[in-house]
């Protein structure tokens, strides 16, 4: 280890290259810090696969096995919910026990080095809920930073029939997460609090709250979303991706095509698959629609990217999102986006850069959807122009590099090597090439 740098410990049960969202997330952000610190970064052993196969940087690995635990309760977890794609919260309630095992685990390995000053501060990257709590944090003697935490936006009042679809009925038992073993403790240990965005950071005990910054989960590679020379169209392309599921409401889209004679000369592409998809199928169906709006179904990252960089306008109506990366690369590809203003959409898509609506129900959400559709593919300029300060937004905070540098502050600031906290939202004059 270089003598210079911090020496910082960082955990990880999930952080897998090959898979999507959070492992993917934890796999690059530990890759981006290996660049500015010596990382030492423990994982579950179910990951070890995928990361040989590409390495993890300058980044050491130590694999941890507590599968005989974790599975059966992740199986179990998947059997209750019956669908891969619903009753998230009921996942992340069973990952409890298993987690606790694996951090029990990192300390009997880890104990002597972390005794004797071997490493300066320890950081939990995953798993991401505010609701699993960190015992090791009232275990070592250097200190501990925590996330970036994302969770706890609650469920628009107006969809709670989309709540009961999803399955989401441990809403109502959510806070008893407080009452856990070492949650409270989790929180008066911490040195440092990563927290993405208001709705996260409203979670946070307050007496914790001094101690925490409002630091976004998701991040992005510049150099993998090349800026794509965009030209007006007369036939814009009017995209949609994520999981068809109904909190992210992929038919208020659909249903803007449907009442919208102006959008129905123009395309919209659905890329994703889930529970929504026959019904989505029927609607356009019905309209005769099957000309101006396609399903893709699942597709690869790269052809997401492609397609992205192919498309004008990025429609996302999800109301219940808490972070909302597939924006950050659609944003990237310099797409417009138009959203809910509501939980990490509302803060990933800035004036200039987009257009968010307000949050309704679904018949006042489409018709906000229809007519700043409509606004749009009839104004190319502006699509374009907001496209590009969409990208400019992204690049000078959601970039990797940016986060890395942004974390170090934070733990300079943690170990009193700097004296101002440092502001996340604070750009940096090196991240704003596009």
């Amino acid at each position: 280890m270089h003598s210079n740098r911090l020496r910082v410990l960082l955990l990880a049960d999930d952080c897998n290259p090959e898979w999507h969202s959070l492992p993917a997330l934890a796999y690059t952000y530990a890759c981006s810090l290996a660049e500015y610190a010596d990382v030492v970064m423990v994982t579950q052993i179910r990951n070890q696969p995928n990361i040989e196969k590409v390495g993890m940087g300058k980044a050491e690995v130590v694999y941890i096995d507590t599968e005989r635990l974790a599975a059966p309760l992740y199986k179990l977890a998947s059997f209750l919910s019956g669908n891969p794609n619903t009753a998230m919260t009921l996942k992340v309630a069973f990952s409890y026990p298993s987690y606790l095992a694996f951090e029990w685990a990192v300390w009997q390995r880890f104990r002597d080095e972390l005794n004797h000053g071997q490493f300066d501060l320890v950081h939990r990257l995953s798993p991401m809920s505010p609701t699993i709590p960190s015992p090791i944090a009232q275990w070592i003697s250097v200190p501990f930073v925590i996330g970036p935490l994302n969770g706890g936006l609650p469920w628009p009042t107006q969809f709670k029939e989309e709540m009961h679809r999803e399955k989401e009925w441990m809403n109502y038992v959510r806070q008893a997460h407080r009452w856990l073993p070492f949650y409270r403790s989790t929180y008066a240990n911490a040195a440092a609090i990563l927290a993405a965005y208001d709705h996260t950071v409203a979670q946070v005990p307050d007496n914790a709250k001094a101690r925490t910054f409002n630091f976004p989960e998701g991040g992005v590679d510049p150099e993998a979303f090349p800026l794509p020379t965009r030209q007006k169209n007369d036939r814009m392309t009017i995209l949609f991706v994520g999981r068809l599921v109904p909190f992210k409401l992929p038919e208020v889209v659909v249903r803007s095509f449907v009442a919208s004679p102006i959008l129905q000369q123009h395309k919209l592409v659905i890329v994703g698959d889930g529970p929504e998809l026959p019904r989505l199928q029927q609607m356009v169906e019905q309209a005769n629609l099957s000309e101006c709006v396609e399903f893709t179904g699942t597709i690869s990252q790269a052809q997401v990217g492609e397609l992205m960089r192919q498309s004008d306008i990025f429609a996302f109506p999800s109301i219940r999102e808490q972070g909302g990366g597939v924006l950050t690369l659609a944003a990237m590809s310099g797409m417009t986006c138009v959203v809910v203003d509501y939980g990490g959409p509302a803060k990933r898509v800035q004036a200039g850069c987009g257009v968010k609506v307000p949050l309704g129900d679904l018949s006042q959400i489409t018709q906000s959807f229809t007519q700043e559709l409509e606004k749009l593919v009839q104004d190319p300029e502006r699509v374009i122009g907001m496209g590009i300060a969409a990208r400019r937004f992204t690049c000078a905070h959601y970039s990797w590099d940016v986060k890395a540098r942004k974390t170090i502050e934070i733990y300079e600031w943690v170990l009193g090597r700097r004296q101002v906290k440092p502001d996340f939202w604070e750009e940096s004059p090196l991240s704003t090439v596009v």
